[in-house]
């Protein structure tokens, strides 16, 4: 689960620490190019293209294109601001459509009777929607520095890193506490390593 989740993070780790370094085109293009990388990961693995990282990329290139060609003078904060805005619509959109994007992780990490279960389904909801939680903080901390005068970036950056750090901290702990409650079989909602 631990590389997984790294691969799942590590688009949005690059962008968030490249803003700080290199032009927001640089930071966008690098993101893009890394969900690109972990598709093509999941693909030779003969796993599924994953919705989040498919929709990221897409997030990430459209924002750097739009910065390229309709506004060259747009932000870093506002930048980050339309990333984050974009994360929560894919993961407030997935269960919408009634398909909260971690089931995709899920379905190919755990036997079809422990999919089965009547609980699976509600549990990749409670996961989706921790993680819907974290991009909305980040997305109104963001705001906050954009129209509060005076408010650190710093600020934004601290939310943005407890609010991650928080969902990574419960997509771990929670399938556990599900088993330990309901005595489900031993499997996580986000995929092994292998």
């Amino acid at each position: 689960m631990t590389l997984t989740l790294f691969l799942i993070l590590a688009p949005y780790g690059a962008f968030a620490s490249l803003m700080l370094v290199v032009s927001a085109t640089v930071s966008l293009a690098a993101a893009a190019v890394i969900c690109l990388a972990t598709i093509t990961i999941d693909v030779v693995r003969g796993r599924t293209i994953k919705l989040l990282p498919a929709a990221s990329a897409v997030v990430f290139a459209g924002t750097a294109v739009y910065l390229n060609v309709f506004d060259p003078s747009l932000g870093s904060s506002k930048v980050r601001l339309a990333v984050d805005a974009g994360i929560f619509a894919i993961s407030i959109g997935s269960m919408l459509i009634r398909y909260p994007f971690t089931l995709q992780y899920a379905l190919e990490s755990v036997p079809a009777e422990t999919a089965a279960m009547p609980g699976f389904l509600r549990a990749n909801y409670i996961i989706t929607a921790a993680w819907t939680v974290a991009a909305l903080l980040m997305m109104l901390s963001n705001m906050a520095v954009l129209y509060i005068p005076g408010l650190p970036i710093w600020l934004s950056l601290l939310v943005a890193v407890a609010a991650r750090n928080s969902a990574v901290l419960f997509t771990k702990w929670y399938p556990q506490y599900r088993r330990t409650k309901y005595g489900a079989p031993p499997h996580d909602a986000l995929p092994n390593p292998h």
